[in-house]
């Protein structure tokens, strides 16, 4: 496996979280399915928009929240930036933020990276998991933090961070029972799933004309 072509959300009403999604714009580089397998609390993961400047956060998380998101955690300044945390309304979390603290120009809606940070209970094993499987390190902080270097033409980042961490990130309790309702894509890779139930499927990265 050598890049992650898709992000798969499995939702429960499709329909309503299409129209959430196109509502939104926080949709672009996501896929959607329709599941009934049972969900509850955190499902061991977020989402991570990072664009350039403040009124960008304000921009996308006031758009989430007009198309029907729940406020986690409101945009503020941090040590490291500025950002905030949503819940769409499928239950799917999704975080927003800068490095900048403050703007620099008009918005632009535009989105720097796409980051997959999955909560790990053990982030050493599961690092060392997809290093076999051909993913290679770009960031690494011991046993707390691992970000996967991305092939050029992937849309998304994978990261892990461990998931009573993730869950204190995003403004979460902990406990969550059931499906993560989450299926990943894998460039030159088949079906499986890592040491924390994430499946993965084998997918192809959709190229832009």
């Amino acid at each position: 496996m050598n890049a992650i072509a898709a992000v798969t959300l499995e939702v429960a009403d499709l329909p309503a979280a299409d129209r959430f999604y196109s509502a939104s714009g926080l949709g672009a580089h996501v896929r959607l399915r329709a599941t009934d397998a049972p969900a509850t609390g955190f499902r061991g993961f977020s989402l991570s928009l990072t664009v350039s400047q403040p009124a960008d956060v304000r921009h996308l998380l006031d758009a989430a929240l007009d198309a029907g998101a729940t406020s986690l955690k409101p945009a503020s300044k941090s040590f490291w930036g500025y950002g905030g945390v949503v819940r769409a309304p499928d239950g799917t979390i999704w975080k927003v933020a800068t490095s900048q603290k403050k703007d620099t120009g008009p918005v632009t809606g535009r989105v720097d990276a796409f980051v997959l940070l999955l909560g790990a209970s053990d982030v050493a094993e599961t690092r060392k998991f997809y290093v076999e499987r051909g993913l290679t390190v770009a960031k690494s902080f011991g046993r707390k933090y691992v970000e996967f270097a991305a092939a050029p033409e992937s849309p998304v980042r994978l990261a892990l961070y461990g998931r009573r961490a993730l869950a204190k990130d995003v403004g979460v309790p902990v406990d969550g029972e059931g499906s993560h309702r989450l299926v990943l894509g894998g460039e030159g890779g088949g079906s499986f799933t890592d040491p924390d139930g994430f499946a993965w499927e084998a997918a192809s990265v959709a190229v832009t004309p």
